[in-house]
């Protein structure tokens, strides 16, 4: 009976390796699973000479054992852009007429990283399996996102994963090209903040105290302003080293308390009320959604099960949540454009009505990617004339910061004229 090799994770985190016989593979799989464990690597070990057992010559299944040992020389994750080739090439693969498990192969042969090569190796033993595509990639929560494997499901139930999978490859290349518009924008302002952080801590540490000294010689009572940046340099210098643990401490206890259900919650919820940034967000969250229920209605998915996968792009829960409600109204036979009316402050009354009247006409795929186009072009100029106004400011609060300390270390010296005598 063939032995299999196995790399798994006990219920309490611990990662062990062991052999076991079993018919087939999915045989092992099975006993894996049985002894409470979550399966990693999963591979037919053959006798090697001398007794010793190593994994069988295919070239993917030694990238698959490889995975543990992948830490130099490429990537240690799927990347954006491996995730939108490989979408990509499977729907043209499919949409060509290729068998199902004859595509996952040639994706597997076809990529050139190795941890590529380990993960699509790794989807394919889990398909020939008799596991579902979306199932096999709900194993992979790292690599294929919720709202991917949503997508995929619904696709499969439907008979037209080809399609699905085309949409999502173009609907994360649009996502992409949006992201790095925002990151482009943004690129700027950050570049202006470090710079003024950075002159910021040389007046503090380097230049102040030489200015100290002089003052001291006179033995002069300095100005309330200039002694609060005195102060504020000699904290700096003095405990600078401990402010930088404290704030270091602060941001990963603020990064935990976000990942947290609670923290996240609030977090959510405190952004969409602030000036500017929450609208913007709220009309990207309202695009997102507008593009991922068009594309899956144009897919032929329906109109329920497309509401439930779309809702999971936004990325908000709070805006989840009042889409949800809406959700609740279509199943109880209401319009669509109807049961969005609720959410004002997501879906303005014109995009309302625009989704009332495509819904009627039988078009409502069509419109909602036009309103996402429409919503994502107003966002752009939104953005790039957010990014203008914030370019003064900061300049502004540079030119603010610097001017304060000058003016602070040199009133002084108008008086020093006068302690000279």
């Amino acid at each position: 009976m063939p032995q299999f090799s196995y790399k798994a994770i006990q219920l309490d985190g611990v990662l062990i390796e062991g052999l076991l016989d079993a018919s087939n593979r999915q045989e092992a799989m099975r006993q894996v699973e049985v002894r409470g464990l979550k399966p990693i690597r999963l591979a037919e070990a053959a006798a090697a000479p001398g007794g010793a057992r190593k994994t069988a010559g295919n070239p993917g299944e030694t990238a698959t054992t490889a995975m543990g040992g992948l830490k130099f020389g490429g990537p240690r994750k799927i990347t954006s852009r491996m995730l939108e080739n490989f979408t990509r090439l499977l729907s043209s693969l499919l949409a060509a007429g290729v068998p199902f498990s004859r595509a996952l192969v040639i994706i597997h042969r076809e990529a050139v990283a190795p941890v590529a090569k380990a993960k699509w190796k790794e989807i394919h033993d889990l398909v020939i399996d008799g596991m579902s595509l979306s199932d096999a990639m709900a194993r992979s929560p790292e690599t294929f996102p919720r709202v991917y494997v949503a997508m995929v499901e619904a696709g499969e139930a439907g008979g037209f994963l080809d399609v699905v999978l085309a949409q999502i490859a173009d609907f994360q290349a649009r996502e992409k090209e949006l992201q790095g518009k925002v990151l482009t924008a943004l690129m700027y302002p950050a570049i202006l903040l470090l710079l003024a952080l950075g002159v910021l801590v040389f007046l503090l540490v380097f230049f102040i105290p030489r200015f100290q000294l002089i003052f001291q010689g006179f033995n002069a009572e300095l100005p309330l302003l200039t002694q609060a940046i005195v102060a504020v340099s000699e904290g700096v210098r003095h405990y600078g080293l401990f402010m930088a643990a404290a704030a270091i401490v602060g941001v990963v206890s603020a990064r935990n308390w976000f990942k947290s259900e609670q923290g996240r919650r609030a977090w959510e919820g405190y952004v969409l009320r602030v000036a500017i940034i929450g609208p913007l967000l709220a009309q990207f969250a309202m695009a997102r959604f507008c593009r991922m229920l068009g594309t899956l209605l144009g897919a032929g998915v329906p109109l329920i099960n497309a509401l439930n996968v779309a809702r999971r792009s936004m990325g908000n829960q709070i805006l989840v949540d009042a889409v949800s409600e809406s959700i609740d109204r279509v199943k109880e036979g209401k319009a669509l454009g109807q049961s969005l009316a609720q959410n004002r402050a997501l879906f303005p009354g014109a995009v309302v009505e625009m989704i009332s009247v495509a819904e009627e006409s039988g078009k409502l795929d069509q419109e909602l990617l036009r309103i996402a186009n429409v919503t994502e072009g107003d966002l752009d100029r939104q953005l790039k004339a957010t990014v203008a106004l914030a370019e003064p400011v900061m300049l502004f609060l540079i030119a603010a910061l610097v001017g304060t300390i000058f003016i602070g270390m040199v009133i002084p010296i108008f008086s020093l004229q006068d302690h000279i005598k």
